[in-house]
């Protein structure tokens, strides 16, 4: 819309850069283009803006396909207009010069003839297409129609219209028929679903049981190798029992040849020592006899009073050692009177 302001009985239009702008002024084209700015007398000016930006107009109506189901269309229409001069000619672009609001609704007709026009074309596609076809290829052969329909239309280039884009967002049947039609779909998804579990359950299934698998092959492994270690400790075991009663019996024999060299040796000391011994005792008996008969031949010369002072002598000589001698007056009595008889006999 364009912008107005007013000023001691003038006013001045300010329009946008996407909006074209017809002033007439007494029937003559006294401006004309987009973006424009100027004064102008309200009582004989004629101001026209037109819109030349793309605009999109969003569709949605209902058809019937060829074999009577009911499917709703939802469409977007590009469109702009190219030719400002011709549609403001054809539609009524005309605007208030105190507000600069449009007097009539333009864009509105605009979109009652593009919608018809496009309409048209789907109903005419729709028409002769199962809606199983329709739901599948739907959306791209109802565009494809009414892009073709709109560019083949003559009234759209007569008002200064240009189609730019088509879009067909969806081909959709009623509530009851579309979950109708989901059933089977449901169902087989439901059914590759259920597969798929199954088909997981049967791989978990069978991954265990190779895992069972291993694990038992590897216990009996593990018990066959420990029957090896056994039998193998047990070899070790009765080759060590041998070894050690080799070991021993070569001790036992060493054991054995060391004693009885002990005893030999022992045995030949003995010998020796005892043979000495009987050496020594006949060299001192011998010696012994010597020192007798020599004893005897010196005392056989010798006088009886002089062999009893020499035994009186070697009697002192054995005769243990008296420290002191305690006289009892009893002891000295007798002796005395021994003495005294003595005397006197």
């Amino acid at each position: 819309m364009a912008d107005i302001t007013r000023r001691l009985g003038w006013r001045h239009l300010r329009s946008t850069p996407t909006a074209h702008i017809r002033h007439h002024r007494d029937g003559k084209l006294v401006h004309d283009g987009p973006g424009l700015g100027f004064w102008f007398r309200p009582l004989t000016a004629a101001l026209s803006e037109v819109p030349v930006e793309d605009r999109e107009l969003a569709m949605t109506f209902r058809a019937r396909t060829a074999d009577f189901q009911d499917v709703s269309v939802q469409a977007t229409v590009t469109y702009r207009i190219g030719d400002p001069a011709l549609a403001a000619a054809r539609l009524d672009f005309s605007v208030d010069p105190d507000t600069g609001a449009w007097r009539g609704a333009p864009l509105e007709q605009l979109g009652t003839l593009l919608t018809e026009a496009a309409q048209q074309h789907a109903l005419d596609v729709l028409a002769r297409t199962p809606l199983s076809a329709a739901l599948v290829d739907g959306v791209a052969a109802v565009r494809d129609r009414i892009a073709a329909g709109l560019g083949a239309e003559p009234r759209l280039p007569a008002t200064g219209i240009e189609v730019v884009a088509v879009r067909v967002m969806a081909v959709r049947p009623e509530a009851e028929v579309e979950r109708a039609l989901r059933t089977p779909a449901r169902e087989r998804i439901q059914q590759e679903a259920d597969r798929a579990t199954y088909e997981r359950r049967a791989v978990a299934v069978e991954r265990e049981r190779a895992i069972a698998e291993n694990e038992l092959a590897s216990q009996i492994e593990l018990a066959r190798r420990e029957e090896r270690l056994v039998e193998q400790r047990g070899a070790n075991a009765r080759r060590e029992a041998e070894e050690s009663a080799a070991a021993d019996q070569v001790r036992a024999q060493a054991e054995a040849a060391r004693t009885v060299k002990l005893a030999e040796a022992e045995a030949a000391r003995s010998v020796a020592l005892a043979r000495a011994e009987a050496q020594a005792a006949r060299e001192v008996g011998e010696a012994r006899a010597e020192a007798q008969a020599a004893w005897l031949r010196v005392h056989g010369d010798v006088d009886v009073a002089t062999l009893h002072a020499l035994t009186g002598t070697r009697l002192a000589e054995n005769l243990p050692r008296i420290d002191s001698v305690t006289l009892s007056p009893d002891v000295l009595t007798g002796l005395l009177a021994r003495l005294g008889g003595g005397a006197r006999g």
